[in-house]
């Protein structure tokens, strides 16, 4: 069942009981004064932090912008501006793409914060309390996760910017905080979160304790290879990764075709997405953006010659996402490839049904045969995850043999690109493996300099507050 996604403020959406948990119910003139009074309240101002999520400059275009364009497997028509300034990884302190990602992931951290510290007082069944506390906290955590990977220490504000402790000119915590925050907030959405079974028709979208479980298990990952790593890391990241496969709530799709159609979303092979319908909901703006324009697209970006001959001709997946179509009917006149593993045949111009895919099954069993790898190189066990995703593709299975653990880091990478690209996960990949500065001189033959491997504050939060330090490299 397919949400209304209606981008509204913060303290003006809701529903409760088995309605779309995104369906307006409007309230006017609320202040501090007469909202949070019921469970309603409560279910309301979720809503809103869910909301947050959707505009074009946060997860319904710029994430991927963030996320994919500094890596190796998107490209962009752009000779300039900030969209050419992420692919060409010489980012500015006044991009306007990096403002974007700041700026709106610190408006969905302080509605999440006015719900965690709002809530409690409701007097409401504890259990659904706790649900909406632990979907906060896992939007909290997503949000966090996100600026730790791509801007380093960041400020970490814990109550909302209203309130009478909030601190609005935060300085940069340390990463072992943001890292340690991050972990708390999963653990205990994932102790709190319904299992995806659990969650109502009506409610899908919502978080799970599945999505808690893949998000701690990603965060324990990256941390044990950034400055801020735990002895236990890669075994905890593990352990998380397991819960969710040992969990029996989650499986590949038969078909990789079906995880990207809009009537089958929200499917067994689907951990977290954010929410996309058609007029007069919220649209998802991705497909048009990768289109040629002979599909009615923009055609603004690109797949790199690398990608498109390092598929196999028996990969399924090389068909479904990539084209050089230039019509309707397959007509392949150009060189030029372009993305199309999103697609809507209901899309109305800027507007798909389209969900944002943040995780999902494939991406888990990836990351546990990395984890076990990181562990253990010479673990078979390492093999498991990476083969079922190529056995989906209709590929071979590699073969368990000794594999050292760089050489087995480069075959994971390989495969996430063939499964995963375009999806978000592409430059966090690189870095957290320490491959960027490799791809792109191989690829692009671009030397990459440390500064650019992190994001620039943005120059007018530091005007706003004097207590940001930027980046070293940047002015």
């Amino acid at each position: 069942m397919k949400k209304i996604v209606l981008l509204l403020g913060a303290l003006a959406l809701g529903s409760g009981g088995c309605r779309s948990f995104l369906e307006e119910k409007p309230y006017d003139f609320l202040t501090p004064a007469n909202f949070y009074q019921n469970e309603a309240d409560a279910v309301a101002a979720l809503n809103g932090v869910f909301s947050a999520l959707q505009p074009q400059a946060y997860y319904g275009r710029t994430t991927w912008l963030i996320s994919e364009l500094p890596g190796d497997a998107m490209g962009t028509t752009a000779t300039s501006g900030e969209r050419f300034e992420l692919f060409n990884n010489s980012f500015t302190t006044t991009n306007s793409e990096v403002a974007n990602w700041w700026v709106n992931s610190y408006r969905l951290i302080n509605r999440a914060n006015d719900v965690i510290g709002k809530v409690p007082a409701v007097n409401m069944d504890a259990t659904r309390k706790n649900a909406i506390l632990g979907n906060a906290r896992f939007l909290r955590a997503m949000t966090f996760f996100d600026l730790v990977r791509g801007y380093g220490d960041i400020p970490l504000p814990l109550t909302a910017t209203a309130g009478p402790d909030s601190d609005v000119r935060p300085a940069r915590a340390p990463l072992v905080d943001v890292y340690k925050q991050i972990i708390d907030d999963l653990k205990f959405a994932e102790a709190n979160c319904l299992p995806e079974n659990r969650i109502a028709a009506g409610e899908k979208g919502r978080a799970s304790s599945g999505a808690a479980a893949t998000l701690l298990g990603k965060a324990y990952l990256t941390r044990a290879s950034s400055l801020a790593a735990q002895p236990t890391d890669n075994q905890d990241a593990l352990a998380a990764f397991n819960r969710v496969i040992n969990s029996g709530l989650y499986s590949l799709l038969p078909t990789y075709a079906d995880v990207f159609n809009p009537d089958k979303e929200n499917g067994a092979e689907h951990i977290f997405s954010v929410q996309f319908d058609l007029p007069p909901n919220v649209g998802n703006i991705t497909p048009r953006m990768h289109l040629p324009t002979q599909l009615a697209g923009f055609g603004a970006f690109t797949v790199p010659t690398w990608l498109v001959s390092s598929y196999a001709t028996t990969d399924v997946r090389r068909t479904w996402n990539l084209s050089n179509a230039t019509n309707a009917a397959g007509t392949t006149t150009q060189s030029q490839y372009y993305y199309v593993k999103f697609r809507d045949p209901l899309r109305i111009l800027n507007d798909s049904r389209c969900n944002w895919l943040v995780t999902r099954y494939a991406d888990v069993l990836l990351l546990q045969s990395e984890a076990l790898n990181n562990l253990d190189a010479n673990d078979v066990t390492k093999y498991n995850g990476i083969n079922a995703v190529r056995r989906r593709a209709g590929l071979a299975a590699l073969p368990t043999t000794a594999t050292t653990k760089d050489a087995f880091v480069d075959l994971l990478l390989q495969e996430r690109a063939w499964e995963l690209c375009a999806e978000g996960h592409r430059w966090y990949d690189l870095l957290r493996t320490g491959r960027q500065k490799q791809r792109q001189q191989a690829v692009y033959n671009r030397t990459v300099t440390d500064q650019y491997l992190r994001l620039p504050i943005p120059q007018a939060e530091i005007l706003l507050n004097p207590n940001l330090v930027q980046n070293p490299g940047y002015n």
